[in-house]
């Protein structure tokens, strides 16, 4: 059975965000295996940018990132769900994807994770428009792009700040989830 790896890319555990992974996790456990994690709970420093894995292949610094990666790479589909924080992925998120530079295909050598992953972004936002949704979106496809995930399709969700906000929202992910 394939194994299905959702990020909750915001620090809150139980808003719009979560509500989001929840449904999305309802829907794909009827046909994966799937394992659910928050960014958050991760403990890990930002990017000193030394550069030295560049040349190791491996980050100076030893935390929770090894261990995300870890999930990463056991995953066959991966789906990062993203709030808008100042039209942008979080900050927490930022850090990570910083991070991972060891992993990043732009120098040789590079720590790669397994190939043939699939990558899927939702996005969502408390406004209107639909770009604060897309350059997350795109964010979150550049790394995607830089592990050699490949990224399959994306979703995003205006108008939702608030966990109750979702259930209008929810055959609208239901049918996102179909394609996945």
């Amino acid at each position: 059975m394939k194994k299905v790896l959702l990020i909750n890319c915001s620090p809150v555990k139980t808003g719009a965000t979560a509500e989001i992974i929840r449904i999305i996790s309802e829907e794909l456990i009827k046909k994966y295996e799937v394992k659910s994690i928050c960014i958050d709970d991760y403990k890990f420093d930002f990017c000193r940018g030394c550069r030295t894995c560049h040349n190791t292949a491996k980050c100076i610094m030893d935390d929770d990132v090894n261990v995300i990666m870890n999930e990463l790479d056991n995953a066959d589909i991966i789906i990062s769900v993203s709030p808008s924080y100042w039209a942008d992925i979080p900050g927490q998120f930022k850090a990570f994807i910083d991070r991972c530079t060891p992993w990043c295909n732009t120098h040789e050598p590079y720590a790669k994770i397994s190939s043939g992953k699939k990558g899927y972004a939702v996005a969502l936002r408390t406004g209107p428009s639909m770009l604060e949704c897309e350059r997350i979106i795109q964010s979150i496809e550049h790394f995607y792009g830089h592990l050699e995930i490949d990224a399959c399709a994306h979703m995003g969700l205006c108008s939702v700040e608030y966990k109750d906000d979702v259930a209008g929202r929810k055959q609208e992910i239901v049918e996102f989830c179909k394609g996945i």
